[in-house]
This record gives structure tokens, sequence and C-alpha cells, in this order.
């Protein structure tokens, strides 16, 4: 069998996440037919069904859900792949590190600080990103290093330091009666009827069950919080997008967070290295001591 080309897996990813023919042409910018037919001849080639088909759309079967993941991973590669090669030919280009919007902060600000302060450290351009999104950016070239927190974020096939670790807080409306409490247990902030906590999504893109809103940007979360509609559970270092209309209680029992650098293994470089040696000494230094 011939190597799949890549006009074809972008083909597929397009109907398999828009889960309708026409959607798919339209957002790839072609006619449906050819699209139809590009996909009926993948199948034939790879001599297995990708999509059930009706009247309404589409739906993957279990082969497609396995094509799509693979697809994905491919096509970041092939990206990754054209970046990379085009910023080595700028021996002058920054260090691209992407981060959360919010996450961090105080650590992220040191850390740049040390990097400006070592004669040899890189120039660094800093990526800002919603939650989840750090190993997609790594992942296809968009970025070279990655502020990153365990167990929450997607450390899969990279290689990583860990920097911080820091206890959990609970945002909740500035005018819920959680508000004045001086800390809570993760029970508490669970079984709160009025106030159930948002959903982020996993890191396959599905949604928990749970009766909270279904959120993907701190700017939703940032509104349902004001509006009294949610609370969330969250890092120490994440309220710095806290609003005035937000409290922050501690959460006592909640798992503790690792804030860490990630990198893909290819991906090491004198840059990366001058990056991560920053990083420890902050580890080892006053910041650690502090929220991040």
């Amino acid at each position: 069998m011939d190597d799949l080309e890549t006009r074809e897996l972008r083909y597929f990813v397009a109907v398999a996440e828009e889960l309708h023919f026409g959607r798919a042409a339209e957002r790839l910018g072609i006619a449906q037919p050819p699209l139809s037919r590009a996909i009926v001849r993948l199948e034939r080639r790879l001599g297995v069904r990708l999509l059930d088909r009706d009247r309404r759309g589409a739906a993957l079967t279990e082969a497609g859900h396995v094509l799509l993941r693979e697809a994905r991973t491919a096509l970041d590669a092939v990206s990754a792949a054209v970046r990379r090669t085009r910023r080595a030919a700028d021996p002058d280009r920054p260090l691209v590190l992407v981060t959360k919007a919010g996450a961090s902060h105080e650590l992220l600000r040191a850390l740049l600080d040390a990097v400006a302060a070592d004669p040899g450290g890189p120039q660094v351009e800093v990526l800002l990103c919603e939650v989840g999104e750090q190993a997609r950016r790594l992942r296809d070239g968009q970025a070279d290093v990655a502020v990153m927190h365990h167990p929450y974020d997607d450390l899969a096939g990279f290689d990583t330091v860990d920097v911080h670790v820091e206890s959990q807080v609970a945002i909740v409306p500035a005018t819920h009666p959680l508000a004045v409490r001086e800390s809570v247990t993760l029970a508490e902030v669970s079984a709160v009827p009025d106030l159930p906590i948002a959903r982020w999504p996993r890191l396959d893109g599905t949604y928990p069950d749970g009766p909270g809103p279904e959120v993907r940007t701190q700017s939703q979360l940032a509104q349902l919080v004001a509006l009294g509609r949610t609370l969330l559970v969250i890092p120490a270092s994440s309220r710095a997008w806290q609003w005035p209309e937000h409290v922050a209680v501690p959460v006592t029992d909640a798992p503790e967070v690792t804030t860490l650098l990630a990198w893909p293994p290819h991906g090491h470089s004198p840059a990366v290295a001058a990056l991560v040696r920053s990083a420890a000494r902050l580890r080892g230094g006053s910041v650690a001591d502090r929220p991040a």
C-alpha cells in the first residue's frame, strides 16, 4: 500500500472533527463531492470503514477514532518539521516559551528576569494560550518550551524539569457564603447545590459528567464565576487572572500541583539548556517559597 499523503490526512481530520461533509468541505475550501470521493478512496486503500454516514452527518467508527488520533500526530509532526527547519536557519531567533494565560505568573516573571540576567541566556518570546493547548503548540513546532502543570497537562513524550510545587485554591463568587471561609475541603466545594464546579475538557477533548458548565477558556470561566454560576479549583498561582468579583479560598486537601518546563526530546538545544538552567536556579531560590 502506498504511503498516505498529508492532503488525505487533512481531509479526513476535517471530516472527523466536523462530522459533516458539507461543513468539512467549507472549512477546507473545496467542494463536497471531491471530499466525499477522497474519503471513500482512503477507506478503500486502508481496507477499513472510517465513518458511518447518514442524512444528518457522520460518526466515527473505532478505526476512525484511531486514525483521527494518529493523523493529528502525523500532521503536527509535519508542521513541526517545517517550522523548526525554518527557525534553524535564523541563529538569532528567540526561544518561544508557551504558557497558559494567567498561570504561574510570578514564576514566569522571575524566570524571564533570570534568563535576561544570564550572559549566555537566550532571547525569549512568550506565547500565551488557553488551558490544555501547550502540548499541541510543542508538538506542532509553534513553541520550543512550555510551562506546564502536573497532573493536569499532557506531558506524554516530553522531557521535563520540575520548577515549583504549590497548593490549590477554590475561586468562588465574592458574594457567596464560601467566600468568607478561611479554607474549604474538596468535599465541600464538590457539594454546593447552587454553585456546581466548572468542567474542563479532558486530554482527549471530552468533558467529565456533572452539572457544572462546560468551559474552554479562562475568560468564559472568569465571567461565569463572577455571575455566580460556577466555581473551580485551580493552582494558587493561577489567581493572577482573578477578578474583583472573585475570592480565592485555600482547599486544604486538594493534591499539590507541580509547575514544570517541558520540551520535545529532539528539541533540546543550547537555548533550551540555558532556560532549564535558569529554571533550576529558581527552584532552589526564594521564588519557590512564594506563590508561583
